[in-house]
């Protein structure tokens, strides 16, 4: 369906008058953003194409669809669910609104396993809990050639559209439906060199501080836990690391900045060894890996 200001003009098309109409929810950089993504991935349009003045010369049915696109991020839909992709370390996933968009955080986590592993001379075996997209999980086993890389999530339409971005990228991954909360979770030998993990961990708390377009439109049982339980998913995910790591092998976490410090305690309370946090982009404490501690 159209918004109304499509039945007035096409006129107003020209680059700069497509960004400012998202300005009430966007600032003006992530405005000017949004509006090249969908004019590269779409229309095939280059940020001087626009500014030179192509967007008026799409055609009509071009100019239709533009419009359409334009009015649905102006309601609040996120970009990447609109033009059903994203970017993400140098390869294109498919997503919709049964995964979470994966963040440029997570690409930091996975440029810091990356940069970890890739001296090592063995082709380790990875678990990707609560896969998603599958963003993490191709993305390893993309740049580690010979890994073996395995990915969970509850939920199978999670894993249909990660099974997607994996045949898409070209790499193989064994994606299983799992529930890491669940206490009778397969139990399996000693195999993994690497269990990693972004998994929901936002108090409903911090709801009400959070953008319209991510509480509106993505997955909430990929976002919260309850406020009482804020390393639910960590402890469960650790629990399981414990008996299925190898000794000296690595845990990696996406985390909530808030709970940094009680993670580093659960963690070394569990037996773990040589934790450590790994800040964001934005100086934020985003990540954890602890190791196994090996067999003596």
């Amino acid at each position: 369906m159209l918004c109304s200001r499509f039945f007035r003009t096409f006129a107003g098309m020209s680059y700069r008058e497509l960004y400012s109409r998202l300005l009430p929810l966007y600032d003006k950089g992530e405005a000017q953003a949004i509006v090249q993504w969908v004019l590269e991935v779409r229309f095939q349009l280059s940020v001087a194409d626009a500014l030179c003045g192509k967007i008026a010369e799409l055609s009509l049915q071009d100019r239709t669809e533009l419009e359409s696109i334009i009015c649905r991020i102006e309601a609040g839909e996120p970009v990447q669910y609109v033009l059903g992709e994203t970017d993400f370390c140098g390869h294109r996933f498919h997503v919709e609104r049964g995964v979470l968009i994966p963040r440029p955080e997570t690409e930091e986590l996975c440029r810091w396993i990356l940069s970890s592993w890739s001296s090592h001379s063995e082709q380790p075996e990875i678990l990707d809990v609560g896969t998603g997209s599958g963003c993490i999980a191709v993305t390893l086993a993309a740049a580690l050639p010979g890994s073996r890389v395995t990915a969970w999530d509850i939920s199978p339409e999670a894993l249909a559209i990660a099974h997607g971005n994996a045949k898409r990228a070209h790499v193989h991954v064994s994606f299983e439906q799992r529930d890491v909360l669940s206490s009778d979770l397969l139990k399996v030998a000693r195999r993994w060199h690497l269990v990693v993990s972004n998994p929901p961990y936002i108090c409903r708390k911090e709801a009400a501080q959070m953008a319209p377009h991510v509480l509106d439109h993505e997955p909430h049982v990929a976002l919260f836990v309850p406020d009482d339980a804020a390393l639910l998913f960590y402890r469960a995910i650790a629990r399981h690391a414990l008996t299925t790591l190898q000794p000296g092998g690595w845990l990696y976490f996406e985390i909530n900045p808030l709970y940094a410090t009680d993670l580093i305690a659960l963690l070394a309370d569990m037996g773990f060894d040589n934790a450590e946090t790994h800040t964001d982009q934005f100086g934020k404490t985003r990540f954890v890996r602890a190791a196994l501690k090996p067999s003596i």
